[in-house]
């Protein structure tokens, strides 16, 4: 249960090693000490750092329940495993691929593998978080979108289409169990400094995970549908969605 001051007891991070995810858990953790659920595929390299990450900063315990995106039908036994020996507080969605873009869109198997981890399994754990929420009458979902979702490019097409209808579903599931207690805070950055990124030539705007993670947080805390990282995003994202598309399909992004 979140206590009197709004700190959670307990954390669930879909997308284990997620190092957005994981900066999402250390913010919480510096505020207050709470068990940390890892949900992450079993073979995960990076499973045994993240764990001693979370330990290091503060996590009370840390589990993991083994989570595979692509496995439709396991989704149930994960979600239920995480709730095992008490509620969760908040959960955060935030696993999800980006592949070479100019190869995805020419590779049907690779787009399809795409949208499914990005999209239909975002979806997928989010209807049992939602329910299980529901249930429990309160709790906080963080949702990772991406301002990439908000006006879909032609460089990034796939990512960017799975992201859109990720961030839809995520604002309108925090629509429909508000009336119930929980709340759904959707989060877009723009870049940000991780391994996805690696390689990447570094565009304008561009934040550290740390930062993302204390927005993403201090919104969660104020009941916020959505929050930009870095807010600035916002307005850069409102022009470039009313520029016309043959304008738009020539900008250099």
């Amino acid at each position: 249960m979140i206590n009197a001051v709004g700190n959670p007891q307990k954390i669930l991070l879909l997308g284990g090693s997620s190092e957005i995810g994981l900066a999402i858990c250390a913010e919480y953790l510096e505020q207050n000490p709470a068990k940390v659920v890892l949900a992450g595929l079993p073979q995960d390299p990076d499973r045994d750092r993240a764990m001693a990450e979370l330990k290091a900063a503060g996590a009370t315990d840390v589990e993991w329940v083994d989570f595979d995106a692509l496995d439709f039908d396991s989704h149930p036994a994960t979600v239920d495993a995480a709730w095992s020996g008490g509620d969760v507080d908040v959960a955060i969605v935030a696993f999800g691929i980006m592949g070479e873009q100019e190869q995805v869109w020419q590779d049907q198997k690779a787009a399809v593998r795409e949208i499914q981890i990005n999209y239909t399994a975002a979806v997928s754990v989010g209807v049992l978080l939602g329910q299980k929420m529901k249930a429990q009458s309160f709790g906080r979902i963080i949702a990772m979108s991406s301002a990439a979702g908000q006006r879909v490019r032609r460089s990034n097409f796939v990512y960017g289409s799975s992201k859109a209808g990720l961030d839809g579903f995520y604002m309108n599931l925090g629509e429909a169990l508000a009336p119930f207690g929980p709340t759904v805070t959707v989060v877009r950055p723009g870049q940000v400094r991780t391994r996805m990124s690696a390689g990447i030539k570094e565009a304008p705007l561009t934040v550290n995970k740390d930062e993302v993670a204390r927005l993403a947080v201090n919104a969660a805390a104020k009941k916020k549908p959505v929050v930009w990282t870095p807010p600035l995003f916002e307005l850069v994202m409102l022009i470039l969605r009313h520029i016309p598309r043959p304008i738009f399909k020539k900008l250099p992004i």
